[in-house]
């Protein structure tokens, strides 16, 4: 996180905030609130208190929501008081991870209630913001949501260019079995699969944990998680939106994997206002 912070100031801040710096006196000093403007489930809060004491430790944050919370247009998330000019130079930053974030976790918190009445839980994947995926994957975490694999990694996921690349289902998932032996590699392998044929042929190969179906219509879906049985666990994936989320979770899979969580969440309306 710290080397996000760092990074994150360098390219916003750069040689110095000029307009703050010109405008605000030194010795100025103010409280300044961060207001919901739209209602979600807000995120980021340790995220923010974070940014703001490793930019100016006297700086004081008292929180009125903590990450999790639902919260409505008009609540205060926390107070930030002390110098005006360290308020206004990370109000920025501040809001850009928190406004994020929330939007992650609210989207995360609609999918994992339209299921909620399941077994299935729901996935995230690696469609994320370069620099900002631990923040997104928390997010998704805080939403209700768990997590998929970090990275490249910390599981081998046999997807559909890799069997092609590889001269078929069987051959790459022979080769990920043999090479994660041969590393002693303590990760899980999963197989994405396009039919229910692929299916049958993936299944004949012992040291697979998960299998990704994707984009199999519901009906697929169901008749997937027969013939598997419990041998694995079944992941949906590809073309799943809101509206039909709670069809495929009812199939009886354990997972339903979402890029939307990520890759196109609109951001909650936030803001921070100093307070006259």
């Amino acid at each position: 996180m710290i080397e996000f912070i760092k990074n994150a100031l360098a390219e916003d801040v750069g040689s110095g905030d000029y307009t703050t710096i010109s405008c605000v006196s030194i010795d100025s000093k103010s409280n300044a609130q961060l207001l919901v403007k739209k209602s979600g489930v807000i995120a980021g809060v340790e995220c923010a208190k974070q940014i703001i004491n490793y930019y100016d430790s006297s700086l004081r944050v008292e929180s009125f929501t903590k990450d999790g919370d639902d919260v409505s247009a008009g609540d205060i998330v926390f107070i930030v008081s002390g110098s005006t000019r360290s308020i206004l130079t990370t109000e920025r930053l501040v809001l850009n991870v928190m406004q994020r974030m929330s939007g992650v976790a609210t989207t995360t918190s609609q999918y994992a209630k339209a299921i909620s009445h399941t077994k299935a839980k729901v996935l995230d994947t690696r469609k994320t913001t370069p620099g900002m995926r631990f923040l997104e994957k928390q997010a998704v975490r805080i939403g209700g949501g768990i997590n998929h694999r970090t990275g490249l990694y910390d599981m081998i996921l046999i997807k559909d260019n890799h069997i092609d690349a590889a001269g078929g289902m069987s051959a790459a998932i022979k080769k990920a079995i043999a090479f994660r032996e041969i590393q002693d590699l303590q990760i899980e392998i999963e197989v994405e699969v396009r039919s229910l044929i692929e299916l049958e042929e993936a299944l004949l190969h012992t040291g697979i944990s998960r299998i990704m179906l994707d984009n199999f219509t519901p009906i697929e879906t169901m008749e997937a998680v027969k013939i598997v049985n419990g041998r694995c666990c079944l992941e949906s994936s590809g073309g799943i939106i809101l509206e039909t989320v709670a069809s495929y979770a009812e199939t009886g899979v354990d997972y339903i994997s979402l890029g939307a969580l990520t890759h196109s969440v609109k951001a909650l309306d936030l803001s921070l206002k100093i307070i006259l």
